[in-house]
This record gives C-alpha cells, structure tokens and sequence, in this order.
C-alpha cells in the first residue's frame, strides 16, 4: 500500500510539476536580462521533476512498483518458473529451443572427436605401426556404436512402449492442465498450504534474528504458492519432474549395442594392461577413446523419427502452459524490465541485469534495521548516542607525560599484595581517564566516524593552508619556495599516498585524518593565493590613502576579497576529502561509511551499498548547503562589484 501511494504521488508530482513550470515559462518577463543572477534562483518545481523521475525508474527497474501493485505475482512467477525449469530439459532434446535434436548435436561432436584422434594417431611420432593399427581398429569399433542406437529397426519394443508412456503422460497432463479445479486439492491439503503460505512471509522480506541483533534475509521469493493459478502450475511443475526424470533414465540400449560396446570396453582394457612404461602415449590413446564410447553410452542418442510424438506433445503443453498464465504474462513483460523470476534448485530468486538494483523498500527497511543501535552493521550503529564518562573525555585531552614530570616515583604494590596511592600515581589516573565522573551523551558510529575524519583533516588544511596561501599570495619569495613543493605533490593522487601514509601512521584515524589533511591543504592554499593575488590594486592604494597599516590592509582588503576564493575552495575540498575519505576506508578502516560499503560490496550486499552511496551524498548534500548559508551571509558582495 506505502509504494502504492508513492507511485501515485510521484507521477501526480512529475505531472503538476511540469504544467506549473510550462506556466511559469509563459509568464516570464520578457525584459529579463540574460546573465542576470535573478534568473536563476527558484527552480523548485523542475529539482521535484528531476528527483521524482530518477525515483521513479528506480521504482520500475528495482520490480518495487510490480511488488506494490502485484505483491503475489512473483510467488506465481515463481511457480511458472518452476515448470519452464523441468520442461526446459525435454525441450532441449527436439529443435524447439535448439536448432537440432540433441541426439544429432551429440553425434556431430563425437563425430568431430572420434576424426580428431583418428588425425591424432595417424600423425603420431611415438606409435608403432602395429599400436596405429590397433587404435584404429578400436575407433572404427566405437563409431559403428553410433548406429547401433540411430536405427529405428533395432529398437527394443520396450524402450518404445516407455517412449510412449512418457508422450502420454505430457498429453494427460496438457489436459488436466486446461481443467479449472486442476490439481484436485482437498479441504485438508489446502488448509495446509495456506498455513505454509502464513508462515513463509512475504516477497524479499528481511528480518532480525532474535537475541543476536543481526539482520537476516528469508527466503527471496516465497516458494509455496499463493494462489489458485500458482497452485496449478506448481503441481504440474510436480509432474513435470517426474516425466523428466523418467526420460533421462531412459536408455536406448539394445542387445546388440550392449555386447558391442561391452567387447570394446574388454579389449581396450586388456590392450592397456599389456603396455609397458615406454608406451604411455599408446595408452593414453587408448583411455581417450573408452572416455568417447562412455559418452555414446550414456547420451540420450534415439532415432529421429521416434520422438516425432514427443515433440508434438511438449509443443502442445507449452502452449497450453502460456494461455494458462494469462495476464501474468503482461505482467512480466511490463512490470519486470531486465530479467524475471527465476527457479534453481529448491528456491527462486529475481535475476536479470537489474538484480544489483534493490528495491527502494528494501533499502528503507534495511536501512530501518541498520539505523538501531541493536542492530547496525558490524555491532556498530550507522548513527547513535552513546553515555559517556566524561572522565574518558578528559583522559584523552590529557596528554600521558604530565604524571610523568612530576617529582617521585609510581606507587609499588607491598608483600601482601596492596598498592598505596600517592600524588603521582593519583595524577596519572586522571589524565588517562581512570576515575568516574558522570556521563554525557557522545555521537558513536560509522557516519559519525566519517564525518569527524572529514571534518578533522578539512579545519587543519584550513587552518595551515589558508594562512600559508595568503602569505605566497602577498609575497614573493614564499610564492617561490612554497610553490613547486605544492605543485609536486598536488597532481599525485591522493590514492598514491594512502599506503604510504596509512603503513606509517596506522590504519587508526591518525593515518585517514593526515591523508585528508594533505588533500585538503593543497586546495586550501591554492584558493587562498589565487583570492589574495586577486585583489584589486586600487582598493589597496585607497586603504593606503587612508592611513591603514599592513594589518589593515590584510584583514579588511585583502582577506574580505580572498573570502570569496576561500570558500570556493572549502567547497572543493569538502568533495574531495568524501571521496578519498570512502578509498581510504576501503583500503584500512574497521569503522566510516568506505568500511561498511567494502564489507556490503564482498557479501553483494547491494541495499547497504545503495544505503551507503545515499548517505555519502546526504553528508555532502550538508556540508554543501551549510557551505552556501556561510558564504551567502559571510560575502553578501560577492558578483556585485
């Protein structure tokens, strides 16, 4: 119901959207100057167009819409499934899927592989005339088995009769498969199923295993039917199995194949047993050729003609089996763009080229999961409050060495085994938190993780880069020096450096913080030399004019004119900083959003990688739009003059 309105909402949004800005088109004044800033603010209703239009293929594409709006279609899918999977084998054996019978296809490959060791032999260096003789008698021998099973006259009755069976069997089950009350289910076995059907859930659904706080996927797609029309199907899917298994049991073996392959096997046997050492590639020849007379043996190899019923009663179920499903066929083909549903073995599943696509509502509800502290991902939250003493806080402020300058000696443990304090070792205690306070909340988890390193790395590319900046920016002999060490490392890319960096200062935030800084940095002090060789000579000569000293100048001219440049930068940075930040997590990190999305990306966890690409974006979406406020408020003259 939830994706139902959804859809509806999106389509009626796209729609009033769109009229609303045809309207706004129209009334547009016809004085607007082009260039002007004014033009371009609003757009409100075009972002929603955009927006909802992504969502919306992302709707259709991900089979979310065909989930709302048909919830049982992929339980009945899954049962037409069930049947083009055991017919699909019986099918292959006539030119129906294939081009050609599978006894013909077969032929013609042991045909290819019977004359390339026949070539094999006869060019052979390291046989004796005598052993070509041999193994060429031996591959006569098996290629006369070939017509021993393709002559219609040398059939046994038995093995027409079960031919038969298996024709009338499909036959039977093509007519039962039209009736209305197919498959005769009784009061007791459909109470049954029904039950089944409340316990196995719904399509995709995800749960949490209960105690253990881990997210767990059931079943994908929910194997016992639903309705009346997946019920027939999956009882003629049934049938269907059976037919199948007894025709691949089925062996058109007559007497007079079985004593000719037995007394090639006997010879080639014997032949082998009286070589010696030196005759390895004779013997090797000779194995070759028993491996091609097994697959002659165990191939369903039959005469043309005799499957020409078969034929026709599979054509005429498969025929019946589509009319059957109905408008479940639209279905399908409008509501599962890039794949179906498809059955392997016990299970079905969602396949095609759009499988990596999750459903939005699987990703909300995933995302649902991992956002509880109980849950998270890994034991860890994506997001979370955490209680903390504030006496941890204080530990980690403290440096260690202020206990260690103190005059004295540690406290040492007496023969019975007790410690004594004393002012040193109370000292110690307090700057590596070791005492009790009272807690306050503390944000823990992998966004906040990232968050932080970002945050981190960008205020000290700041704070180093901008000062540094403007000073190359002002004078000559730091533009000098200071410009060929940024220009050297500023074109490597980060990703070069991380190894490097993270094999020094530890897979911990030290080693993700200083590459982030080094990304940052070069940014920072670029945009603030480009902001301060910017500023306009005039407006220094007037502050001169004025009386304003070196001060002056630099705190209200040039660095008001380098604001602008700065913020740009920050703005830069900010992207920068995520995507080296997420290839740094991926390389070495325990925790952060690059962490959970390399661990999703192992287990093709595709809704936690969906999860973590939003999230990225959400964090940059913030920092951007907190970026704008600043610099709208901060530079209100920015483009005017």
């Amino acid at each position: 119901m939830f994706t139902q309105i959804v859809t509806i909402l999106i389509l009626v949004s796209i729609v009033g959207c769109i009229l609303y800005g045809r309207r706004l088109i129209k009334t547009e004044k016809i004085d607007a100057v082009f260039g002007n800033p004014e033009r371009s603010k609003g757009g409100t209703h075009w972002v929603i167009v955009g927006s909802s239009a992504i969502l919306l293929v992302w709707l259709y594409y991900s089979w979310d819409i065909a989930k709302g709006f048909y919830p049982k279609s992929a339980n009945e899918l899954c049962q037409v499934a069930k049947v083009n999977e055991s017919l699909l084998g019986l099918k292959y054996q006539f030119p129906i899927v294939e081009r050609e019978f599978k006894s013909t296809s077969i032929i013609k490959i042991e045909n290819k592989n019977l004359q390339r060791t026949i070539n094999e032999i006869e060019n052979s260096p390291d046989l004796s005339n005598q052993q070509k003789t041999t193994l060429l008698g031996y591959l006569t021998q098996t290629k006369q088995l070939i017509p021993l099973l393709t002559n219609e006259d040398l059939m046994e009755m038995d093995t027409k009769i079960k031919l038969q069976e298996i024709t009338e069997d499909i036959k039977l089950l093509s007519s039962n498969f039209k009736k209305e009350d197919y498959p005769f289910e009784t009061q007791e076995q459909k109470i049954e199923r029904q039950k089944a059907v409340s316990e196995q859930g719904s399509w995709a659904i995800i749960t949490v295993r209960k105690g253990t706080g881990s997210i767990e996927n059931t079943i994908e797609i929910p194997l016992v039917p639903e309705t009346d029309r997946g019920l027939k199907f999956n009882a003629a899917a049934k049938e269907l199995k059976i037919i199948n298994d007894k025709f691949f049991k089925l062996r058109n073996h007559n007497p007079q194949f079985k004593s000719s392959i037995k007394k090639l096997k006997d010879e080639i046997k014997t032949y082998r047993k009286s070589l010696d050492d030196t005759e390895e590639v004779a013997s090797t020849l000779a194995k070759d050729i028993v491996k091609i007379a097994r697959r002659i043996e165990f191939a369903s190899i039959y005469p043309p003609t005799t499957l020409n019923s078969m034929k026709d009663a599979i054509i005429e179920f498969d025929e019946v089996q589509k009319d059957q499903q109905g408008g479940l066929r639209l279905i399908d083909i409008i509501l599962f763009p890039a794949g179906t549903i498809v059955a392997s073995g016990p299970s079905c599943s969602e396949q095609g080229s759009g499988r990596w696509l999750p459903k939005p509502s699987d990703t909300f509800n995933k995302f649902i999961l991992m956002s509880k502290p109980s849950v998270g991902y890994k034991n860890i939250p994506l997001l979370w409050i955490d209680m903390m003493d504030v006496s941890k806080i204080i530990g980690f402020i403290l440096p260690d060495w202020i206990a260690d300058i103190l005059p004295g000696e540690y406290p040492v443990h007496t023969k019975d085994g007790t410690v004594k304090q004393n002012f040193k070792g109370r000292v110690l205690k307090v700057v590596t938190g070791d005492f009790s306070l009272f807690k306050i909340p503390v944000p823990y988890g992998h966004i906040w993780d990232s968050f932080l390193r970002v945050l981190l790395g960008l205020i000290f590319g700041i704070i180093i880069g901008v000062p540094l900046g403007l000073f190359m920016g002002l004078n000559r002999f730091a533009k000098g020096f200071f410009d060929p060490l940024i220009e050297l490392y500023r074109p490597v890319p980060p990703l070069a450096w991380a190894p490097l960096i993270i094999s020094v200062l530890g897979i911990d935030n030290t080693g993700k913080v200083f590459l982030l800084f080094m990304v940052s940095l070069s940014i920072m002090i670029i945009s603030a030399r480009a902001g301060a060789s910017g500023t306009q000579l005039s407006k220094i000569h007037a502050a001169h004019s004025l009386g304003a000293s070196k001060k002056q100048i630099l705190r209200h001219v040039i660095f008001p004119n380098s604001l602008p440049e700065i913020l740009t930068g920050i703005r830069v940075a900010v992207g920068m900083c995520w995507g080296t930040l997420v290839a740094a997590e991926f390389l070495a990190g325990t925790t952060g959003i690059g962490f959970v999305e390399n661990v999703a990306k192992k287990y093709f966890q595709y809704e936690v990688i969906w999860i973590t690409i939003f999230i990225m974006g959400m964090l940059g979406l913030l920092f951007d739009v907190t970026l704008r406020k600043i610099i709208d408020k901060t530079i209100p003259w920015r483009g005017k003059g």
